[in-house]
């Protein structure tokens, strides 16, 4: 199976992860002109779970290096399959409400409050459960971030000065995803032999297996998940599975593209994880509000109406990320 070798690589596989989860909203965005959202993500689950078996049969099949795909889920033991599975079900408890948000308070405004905040107790989590990179760049990159989440509120506060019940709704699901959203990498790591991908730890999985049960983990609790969101959604009607299956090819497969592009994101991170360490890889991915950011900024205009000091909170916002980032790369040197 393919194995990253040096760090460089590894942070530019992160970076990667980055562009793709700070991007795969756009596709939820692009939907959500004709297509409910939680009918548009059943595709993205579907997107999501086809990518990992496409990873597992390919680049965690070949070569000579490590265990293939096959040959590793038939040793993997009940509790780091159990492990990896609830992972997927953290996740995606996280990822509906972290949808709802965007829905209702845009990309530029959920982003930055619920994957930032991911981002800042993810990375306690994950530095916890696995002690890599130096811990005062490391924590002083999310001091960084932290800031830059809390110029993003003052942002949202003055752009919904006129609607403070949608403003209240958008940042309770925020901070809510924010949270559940942090725990989820933790439970997959644990199932992955972080410091031997090569030669993994009988039972342990490689990052290609942990990722493909961590999906199967997402589809499972989706059916429970989603269709209880579906009969009592939190803006607009209830949707059935008629209305989904009712929809036009072509806006499935946008929901589908949303789907693959966070899987290879999500592949890419897990395998930076064996040699960045998975608190920094973590950290680096969630760095995916910045990019998130600058769509909701430059590309949907989602604060085209508000105050002109506005900008100035923003500009600073992608300051102190753009910086924070870079602390929590240099931790790991």
């Amino acid at each position: 199976m393919f194995i990253i070798e040096n760090y460089s690589i590894a942070v530019l596989f992160c970076f990667i992860t980055m562009i793709c989860w700070g991007s795969w909203a756009n596709t939820q965005k692009l939907a959500g002109k004709t297509w409910r959202f939680e009918l548009f993500y059943w595709d993205y689950v579907i997107g999501i779970v086809l990518f990992s078996l496409i990873s597992a049969l390919t680049l965690g099949s070949t070569g000579d290096k490590g265990r293939s795909f096959i040959t590793d889920l038939s040793q993997a033991t009940s509790s780091n399959i159990i492990s990896a599975l609830i992972g997927g079900v953290v996740f995606n408890a996280a990822n509906i409400l972290f949808s709802a948000a965007i829905s209702i308070a845009g990309i530029a405004v959920a982003f930055p409050l619920s994957i930032g905040l991911a981002l800042v107790l993810g990375v306690f989590v994950n530095y916890f459960g696995a002690q890599k990179g130096n811990p005062v760049f490391l924590f002083a990159g999310v001091a960084l971030v932290m800031v830059a989440i809390i110029l993003n509120a003052m942002a949202y506060r003055k752009l919904n000065a006129g609607n403070k019940s949608v403003s209240a709704k958008g940042i309770g699901l925020c901070i809510v995803a924010g949270i559940l959203m942090s725990f989820f990498y933790r439970f997959v790591a644990s199932a992955m032999d972080l410091q031997n991908f090569e030669s993994p730890a009988i039972g342990k999985m490689t990052p290609y297996t942990a990722t493909f049960i961590f999906s199967l983990g997402i589809l499972l609790s989706n059916f429970i998940f989603n269709t209880i969101l579906m009969r009592k959604p939190f803006a607009g009607p209830p949707v059935t599975y008629a209305d989904y299956f009712s929809g036009k090819f072509s806006i499935h497969l946008v929901g589908v593209l949303g789907g693959l592009i966070w899987g290879l994101g999500n592949s890419l991170n897990l395998i930076a994880a064996g040699k960045a360490g998975p608190a920094i890889s973590y950290g680096l991915g969630q760095g995916a509000t910045l990019i998130a950011a600058l769509w909701g900024v430059f590309v949907w205009k989602e604060f085209s109406k508000a105050p002109k000091n506005t900008n100035s909170l923003i500009g600073w916002m992608f300051l102190f990320f753009i910086a924070g980032l870079g602390l929590i790369i240099y931790a790991g040197l």
